[in-house]
């Protein structure tokens, strides 16, 4: 007999995981005003009410090779976003620090491509120089690294890896054919071997199941990422993706639900798609079981102001 989401929960508050049946009994819950009550209490067990916040740059944008259906800057879509080659260190300084006035305290490098290619000096000098100029803590996200590339940008000062794995290994063949599940999986591995937190998410939305929502939150647990992105899809035009049906809102937020359900320690980030997706019901997310999200606008698409957010997390007694 299947527990009650109320006895699966009181399971996870005294310590315990859930597996996949239990994890498909609460994305399939029909309410998910409980859920989010329950992903709330799980949360504030775990971490508390402080809500974490990053923000990125778009510091290399455009004609990446990969044929990532959902990008806007593959070079295989038809789309309006820019392309430009790595942005100056004065550049980046100035990015870092509008991040931390916004009030983030960590703060991205994200390329296009697969790889950080001939950039990679120039970002380790660019984290080096954001960590002593702006004083705030330093994230990368340019692509697959080697280990000895993950061990550089930890000395560099980089303290965390994002590096998502997109969607389940099942249907990433349908997003992804130039590279595999199974390389992202080693980069992942090769920042954590380092030393680097991963920070390691998903986007939802692009034709999954809720069934295969659910084995992604479990492959992604087995990883022990430090921080989850939780991406919505937001179909750019030009893309494979442009006509994907929108998940609806509270489907989005029974996700939610379950990602805390399934891993109640680690950070859930909300990322892009959300403003696109959740409208009004942002703030429901942040009681369902996200504890992090990223200010500001993102790679190629805008998100709102960080005094909207701030504002938000202000008026659920939340603290950042």
């Amino acid at each position: 007999m299947t527990p009650s989401i109320a006895e699966t929960a009181e399971r996870i508050l005294a310590g315990q995981s859930i597996g996949r049946d239990e994890a498909l009994a609460v994305v399939e819950h029909p309410d998910p005003y409980e859920l989010a009550m329950w992903g709330r209490r799980i949360t504030e067990h775990f971490h508390g009410t402080h809500v974490d916040m990053c923000a990125i740059v778009n510091a290399r944008s455009g004609l990446c090779h990969e044929d990532c259906k959902f990008c806007a800057q593959s070079a295989r879509a038809d789309t309006e976003a820019p392309s430009y080659p790595l942005k100056s260190e004065e550049e980046l300084l100035r990015a870092a620090q509008r991040a931390k006035v916004a009030g983030a305290t960590h703060f991205g490098i994200v390329t296009a491509g697969p790889d950080p290619g001939g950039d990679f000096e120039a970002v380790c000098d660019a984290a080096q120089a954001i960590r002593a100029r702006v004083g705030i803590e330093v994230c990368a996200s340019i692509g697959f690294l080697s280990p000895n590339q993950a061990g550089q940008l930890a000395s560099a000062g980089v303290a965390h890896y994002n590096h998502n794995v997109e969607t389940t290994r099942a249907h990433f063949p349908t997003i992804v054919s130039t590279h595999t599940y199974e390389e992202r999986l080693a980069t992942v591995r090769n920042a954590q071997a380092a030393g680097l937190k991963a920070c390691c998410g998903c986007i939802i939305g692009m034709g999954e199941t809720a069934a295969d929502r659910v084995d992604l939150a479990l492959e992604i647990r087995e990883l022990e990422p430090e921080s989850v992105p939780l991406n919505v899809l937001q179909p750019i035009p030009g893309t494979p993706l442009a006509n994907q049906p929108p998940l609806a809102a509270l489907e989005i937020i029974r996700t939610i639900a379950m990602f805390r359900f399934v891993m109640p320690k680690t950070r859930l980030r909300y990322a892009g798609g959300r403003e696109h997706n959740l409208r009004d019901l942002q703030s429901l997310g942040l009681i369902a079981g996200v504890n992090a999200l990223c200010l500001g606008d993102y790679l190629t698409t805008r998100g709102r102001l960080a005094e909207e957010d701030l504002q938000m997390i202000r008026d659920l007694r939340l603290s950042c």
